[in-house]
């Protein structure tokens, strides 16, 4: 039987979720403006992924006023995940097994304090 706040724990993941992925979209933004010849196409990525990393903070300090701060801190880890995954799909940076691995340890982790 689920417990009465199951759906606000719930809600809360999905904002710790949201936050920490655009958090890594602020940092692929980042590092894809970097990459630009141009000054102009540069600028306006970075300018992109501050507004993105802006809009990442005002939702964990939305979901942390509410949540326990070492739960809500648990799911920094995913960060790490989403960087990952983008780096490797959207900047074809290579990945080895070992951080492969490091993601999948990572992941349970996360689960592991979303279900505590």
């Amino acid at each position: 039987m689920k417990r009465k706040n199951d759906k606000g724990k719930l809600f809360y993941v999905l904002l710790l979720v949201v936050s920490t992925s655009l958090g890594g979209v602020g940092q692929l933004l980042f590092k894809a403006g970097l990459l630009q010849q141009s000054a102009y196409i540069a600028a306006i990525a970075i300018a992109i992924g501050i507004l993105v990393y802006v809009i990442s903070t005002a939702v964990y300090f939305y979901t942390l006023a509410r949540v326990q701060l070492s739960w809500a801190y648990g799911f920094g880890g995913l960060s790490y995940i989403v960087a990952e995954v983008l780096a490797y799909l959207v900047l074809a940076e290579p990945v080895g097994w070992a951080r492969w691995t490091g993601v999948v340890v990572i992941a349970i982790g996360t689960m592991l304090v979303g279900w505590s």
